[in-house]
């Protein structure tokens, strides 16, 4: 260690070097480390949040000058970090992954009243209908923020959906006390993740919100596309070897029956055939003295079915056929779905 460097280190107060300390401790402790922005969060909801991370993830503040150089003491990547820290910031760890991480901070986001001199993060819109308060000067207030208000039926009632501000405008005092007296929350308060590190990968926001039904959803189509695709090339995978082998189990019988091989397996079809075609065959006779005993009698068989209707036929079995097979798709779309579900949290 140079002179400097060292002259550098003795002016740091013991404190800040026990809390970086602390801080390196932290970052090391988890898989996934994150920068979460706590701007505008009472004092009593951040805690509440703090008890519900617990023993998913843990949330620690301290100052940026702090955090930064915890960040670069520990290297590793981490120090990428550093850009997204700013403002009133925290740092967030957890061994779940950035997906699972960023799904629960925004599951535990909560509505929270505006305050005058905010920007407003949305569209803030007064509904239709009875605001429940008595006729007075307060209807000449929300007259004043720009709602279709009037006094109708003993109470001060907005008639059709009112937009008072737009998204990006800031909250003036007037607003703010009328929102406040309707009981209208227009923002969200909770942990805004920043950015988060985790497996050598910096992921941002717009990175994580991704729908994790629609994902599930067309990974398992995938999966069903690549296995049709492996039966009709006949490329046999552990998938689908069964399916191979039972598709060309029917296609050899269906070339012994028309071809009328005496084969154990397929002499009972042959027989019926034979007996039906037998059968058939007796029914044009009109003479029935001219018949055996037992083929006396019997009635000319039905007619055969027209190309459309054998059509159909072959339609029914082909989704018989898909509705008995489902066995290995649904064990596809398990394993599939296990998979996000770890990925995802």
């Amino acid at each position: 260690m140079s002179s400097s460097e060292a002259r550098r280190t003795e002016t740091i107060p013991q404190w800040k070097r026990e809390e970086v300390e602390e801080l390196t401790e932290f970052l090391e402790s988890y898989a996934s480390v994150g920068v979460v922005g706590v701007t505008g969060i009472p004092s009593r909801q951040l805690q509440a949040m703090r008890r519900d991370l617990h023993g998913e993830a843990e949330l620690r503040m301290s100052r940026n000058t702090l955090t930064n150089r915890a960040l670069e003491e520990v290297d590793d990547g981490l120090e990428e970090l550093v850009e997204y820290v700013g403002g009133e910031v925290g740092l967030i760890g957890t061994n779940d992954n950035p997906f699972g991480l960023f799904k629960q901070l925004e599951a535990s986001k909560t509505p929270a009243p505006i305050n005058a001199g905010e920007v407003a993060p949305n569209d803030v819109v007064i509904p239709e209908g009875d605001t429940g308060v008595d006729p007075g000067p307060f209807v000449g207030e929300l007259q004043q923020v720009g709602a279709d208000a009037r006094i109708q039926e003993g109470s001060i009632q907005v008639l059709s959906d009112s937009t008072v501000l737009e998204a990006g405008e800031v909250v003036d005092d007037t607003l703010a006390n009328v929102l406040s007296e309707l009981g209208i929350e227009p923002k969200e308060v909770g942990l805004d993740l920043k950015a988060v590190y985790s497996e050598g990968v910096l992921f941002e926001p717009d990175e994580l919100a991704i729908d994790v039904d629609e994902y599930r959803a067309d990974v398992q189509s995938a999966a069903a596309a690549a296995r049709n695709l492996s039966v009709n090339a006949a490329y046999p995978t552990a998938r689908t070897a069964g399916t191979l082998l039972g598709k060309a189990a029917g296609e050899a019988k269906a070339v012994g029956l028309y071809a009328a091989i005496e084969d154990e397996e397929l002499m009972p079809d042959l027989v019926a055939r034979a007996d039906a075609q037998l059968r058939a065959l007796a029914a044009t006779i009109d003479d029935e003295e001219a018949l055996p005993e037992e083929l006396q009698g019997v009635e000319a068989p039905s007619a055969p079915a027209t190309e459309d209707e054998e059509q159909t036929d072959d339609e029914d079995t082909e989704a018989e056929a898909d509705a008995e097979e489902p066995d290995d798709d649904d064990d596809d779309e398990g394993d599939a779905g296990e998979g996000l579900g770890a990925m995802f949290g």
